[in-house]
């Protein structure tokens, strides 16, 4: 427009006066020849003067018009972005979107009396304070084709984002020595349930929680195909030896892969998606809700908020129901890495039973790091299946005020299978402290022994249900899980219990070494009905709900003051393993250790306070309990010096959290 004006405009306005110059010139010389003619034409040329002055100073009032309709445009596009940042706050899957600077469009003047200054200052901020968006691993609105902010390298898109936190966590115990809330068994102690003299208080100073990701968006010639991608690690990984850095490893923590996956959502029409993932994303089971914490490195595993990623090959239906209230409901299905879990360190102590705390010599010579990768990695894979989740999630706009994302409620699910292969060279062992080593000479199992394993494998089942809601309103935003299960160790549940042998009253279990470098009891499959001889998975149940609080717009803060970015979240939750498989004499050793291990229960209860300076920077401050209580009031533990069924740790951690 400002081009138009310059090249239309000024030049039309220049020969007029020059035109009205030369025809002033030509009256004065030839008033007494033709006055009446020099007349008509010096009028007919002020006239035309007057006219373009006029439709100037009118296309002036509508440019000025159309900058004023710029900066509301701008204002509502600011909070927009705001509310799309509230929605994806906190989530793995979802940056920040970083603000664009719009440039301010300019005009020259055109002399005092028509000249229109340019509005002064940045566009408006945000007129409403955000309500509390929940975390959403698994968003259910679908990408948009060109929908990605970020760099052009060739014709991809890429969009760096990421988390640096640095915050100071005390522990009022933490046996195990870990800058995260583990208690249950303390695998770094010499006694796996005493703290010593004292409490065995710690302090910590945590950067490894920080993150590094990119969203990716490929280009495709078809408008309804978008294809984008993301890849995301940390650096709470294991921790490197180097002479540079020998007396150091502690402060020089190993990359983690937590993200890497691509997906391609065909958009059948404006209602309907479709889309198809496939790497390593946030499971549909149990990851869907979880809690808003500053301790985000367990994020209360293990006490009632269970989650998971995983390689899986992923597809689902997103269908717009309604766009009053925006309804969706998405349908997801997938196929997992049938994973399994075992502790390291529990496989380089192992129990003698169910309620000890003495430590016995490890069967696999110390082996912890090979037999945890031998049971996450074989177990599951010898079941020959693939792990099944789906996961359906109704959403809609509960609080229809502004600044509020809309609620989910989803209902999820998963089915796995995980096998033992016995060595076929190494005989069965009748005792459980006789651990066999699997070496040349040992007695093989008979045909017949092999022929009687074939039929009934050493096999047992994950499985679980998970209901979640994630309710946003302006006052409150309530998030809540409740799921119950088994063998759901690596999903953070059931105590860190996965299986045991259910061996009838009566009869003597037969260990046997595994082809993944653990012991198994098998049960008397050679003396009993293979009916009654089988693994069992342990059952247990939990969950946790969070209540958040929007403390500025509670109390009407600025939206653009410095007052807007306060959020208050009370958490609570628990863990549980299902009693009648905690007291149950007929589940015997499994794993290498104890079955079932002897915790009932673990919880925890957080306050949580966010101030947020800007979208970028924000301080947490939480206050927090967590517990472990053992089974039936024994008092297994001594917790300086006195004995207790019940462990407790006071955690208190602050600090900045930084955004990008």
């Amino acid at each position: 427009m400002k081009r138009k004006y310059q090249t239309t405009l000024w030049p039309i306005l220049a020969a007029v006066s020059v035109a009205l110059c030369f025809s002033t010139s030509l009256t004065a010389q030839n008033s007494a020849a033709n006055p009446d003619s020099n007349q008509t034409l010096a009028d007919q040329l002020r006239q035309m003067q007057q006219q373009l002055i006029e439709q100037q100073r009118q296309t002036q009032e509508q440019f000025s018009e159309q900058q004023q309709q710029i900066h509301r445009l701008q204002s509502q596009l600011l909070e927009a972005r705001q509310q799309l940042n509230a929605v994806n706050k906190g989530s793995s899957s979802q940056p920040t979107l970083v603000d664009a600077s719009f440039p301010e469009p300019s005009m020259p003047g055109a002399g005092a009396a028509v000249a229109v200054a340019p509005p002064e200052g940045p566009p408006p901020g945000p007129t409403v304070i955000s309500a509390i968006a929940p975390i959403r691993t698994l968003p259910v609105d679908p990408p948009k084709t060109g929908g990605l902010l970020g760099l052009k390298v060739g014709p991809v898109t890429l969009q760096p984002y990421g988390i640096i936190r640095a915050t100071a966590a005390r522990d009022s115990s933490e046996p195990d020595g870990d800058d995260f809330p583990f208690g249950f068994i303390f695998l770094n102690a010499a006694n796996l349930f005493n703290t010593g003299p004292g409490t065995d208080s710690e302090f910590h100073v945590i950067a490894r929680a920080s993150r590094v990701g990119m969203n990716i968006e490929w280009p495709d010639i078809s408008p309804k195909l978008t294809l984008t991608g993301r890849f995301e690690a940390d650096f709470e990984g294991n921790f490197n030896e180097a002479d540079n850095a020998d007396v150091s490893s502690y402060r020089n923590p190993n990359p983690r892969l937590r993200l890497a996956f691509v997906r391609m959502d065909y958009h059948a029409s404006d209602n309907t998606d479709i889309y198809f993932e496939g790497g390593q994303d946030w499971t549909l089971f149990g990851s869907g809700v979880l809690p808003n914490l500053v301790e985000v490195t367990n994020n209360a595993g293990w006490y009632g908020a269970i989650n998971n990623r995983t390689p899986q090959l992923r597809g689902g239906l997103v269908q717009t129901l309604s766009h009053n209230r925006n309804f969706r409901l998405a349908t997801e299905f997938a196929i997992t890495d049938p994973q399994t879990g075992d502790i390291e360190k529990l496989s380089l102590t192992g129990f003698t039973a169910a309620g000890s705390n003495q430590a016995v010599a490890p069967f696999n010579g110390g082996q912890g790091l090979a037999v945890q990768l031998g049971q996450a990695e074989r177990e599951g894979p010898d079941a020959d299946r693939p792990g099944v989740q789906s996961r359906l999630t109704l959403q809609f706009q509960l609080d229809q005020a502004k600044g509020v994302p809309p609620a989910q409620i989803m209902l999820s699910g998963i089915w796995e299978r995980r096998q033992y292969v016995p060595f076929g060279s190494c005989g069965p062992v009748t005792t459980a402290g006789d651990f066999p080593t699997c070496a040349n000479g040992v007695t093989a199992l008979t045909n017949a022994e092999l022929a009687l394993i074939r039929a009934n494998p050493l096999r047992s089942h994950i499985y679980g249900g998970q209901v979640g809601v994630q309710l946003p309103t302006r006052w409150a935003t309530v998030s809540a899980s409740l799921y119950r299960g088994a063998g759901l160790r690596v999903y953070a549940g059931n105590q860190v219990n996965e299986s045991a042998t259910f061996v009838p009253a009566g009869e003597t279990p037969i260990y046997l070494a595994t082809m993944d470098g653990n012991l198994v009891a098998a049960g008397p499959a050679f003396l009993c009905q293979p009916i009654a001889c089988r693994e069992a998975p342990i059952r247990g149940f939990g969950g946790f709900v969070q209540a958040g609080f929007p403390l500025s717009r509670l109390f009407n803060a600025d939206p653009k003051g410095r007052n807007a970015g306060w959020q208050l979240y009370l958490s609570t939750g628990k863990d549980q393993v299902l009693n009648r498989d905690l007291n149950n004499p007929q589940l015997a050793l499994s794993s290498a250790v104890a079955a079932p291990l002897p915790m009932a229960m673990s919880k925890f209860a957080a306050v949580t306070l966010y101030y947020k300076i800007n979208q970028w920077a924000s301080f947490g401050f939480e206050q927090s309990i967590y517990a472990t209580r053992l089974l039936d009031g024994l008092k297994l533990y001594s917790i300086a010096g006195v004995p207790a069924n019940e462990w407790q740790d006071h955690r208190t951690e602050v600090g900045p959290i930084f955004t990008f």
